[in-house]
């Protein structure tokens, strides 16, 4: 069993090295969005009695992936790792799963880390105690060189775009503006300004893993025209391999931006 695994890691390195040589200066999204799916699945098939364990390794793949993105060149990551959906798990269930969260913004934002967290979600839908370890990793690591990763935290794409539009509301209210001025004036610009992710680029590319073929409410709004990967590799097990399949398929696409 030893010797096959060996030749099979020897041969996966090969194809690994001919898709790094293949993305020599081809097109590289400079958002890419990743919703990290089939932890629970892997611990099961792995005979793990306490699902959290699966999380716990899919936490270490996080830190991975964002180097690969680094040495690539993505400029801004967005991970879906807690869906607003998902804070109705039971308790037991859904306290180490944010512990293993706020564990990973720590470890992110750590000294020898370069970039820079955000806390992108309903913050207000969580636990006092999480909501401080983001807001931490955020202000440390606001003047970091790195690429921006957004860590989408309570998040729902529904509750993104109402959230915005309350904002926008709430901002055109204090200026004095009225419902009949706002009709006539607003465009689609003025609610991206209020997103969660405003000021950034649209994601480029969307990678799901766990052979799940949906967006589960991701980024409604700012994959209008972004291209998706999907792979049946659980979270806990994708490798640089998986990464760079993804990459190369999005290089092969002509992209028509809606047309």
């Amino acid at each position: 069993m030893g010797v096959r695994s060996t030749v099979r890691d020897a041969f996966v390195q090969i194809y690994e090295r001919r898709l790094a040589r293949a993305l020599v200066g081809a097109d590289i999204p400079r958002h890419v969005g990743v919703i990290i799916d089939g932890n629970r699945r892997w611990a099961r098939e792995m005979g793990l009695e306490d699902v959290s364990e699966g999380h716990r390794r899919g936490a270490d793949t996080i830190a991975e992936f964002l180097g690969w993105c680094d040495e690539a060149g993505v400029e801004v990551v967005t991970i879906f790792m807690l869906s607003t959906d998902n804070l109705s798990r039971p308790e037991p269930e859904l306290l180490p799963l944010l512990r293993i969260i706020e564990g990973v913004a720590r470890d992110l934002a750590a000294p020898r880390r370069r970039w820079h967290l955000r806390a992108v979600g309903a913050l207000e839908l969580l636990p006092a105690e999480t909501v401080a370890v983001l807001k931490e990793a955020e202000e440390d690591t606001a003047d970091r060189p790195g690429a921006t990763v957004n860590l989408a935290v309570g998040y729902g794409g529904r509750q993104e775009i109402a959230d915005a539009v309350r904002s926008l509301l709430a901002e055109h209210a204090a200026r004095g503006t009225t419902l009949e001025e706002l009709v006539q004036a607003l465009e689609v610009e003025h609610i991206a300004e209020h997103l969660y992710t405003r000021g950034q680029p649209d994601p480029d590319l969307v990678i799901r893993t766990s052979g799940e073929q949906r967006l589960s409410g991701f980024l409604l709004w700012q994959t209008a025209n972004t291209e998706f990967h999907f792979t049946d590799v659980y979270w806990p097990d994708f490798r640089r391999v998986d990464f760079l399949r993804a990459l190369r398929d999005y290089a092969a696409r002509h992209r028509r931006f809606g047309a």
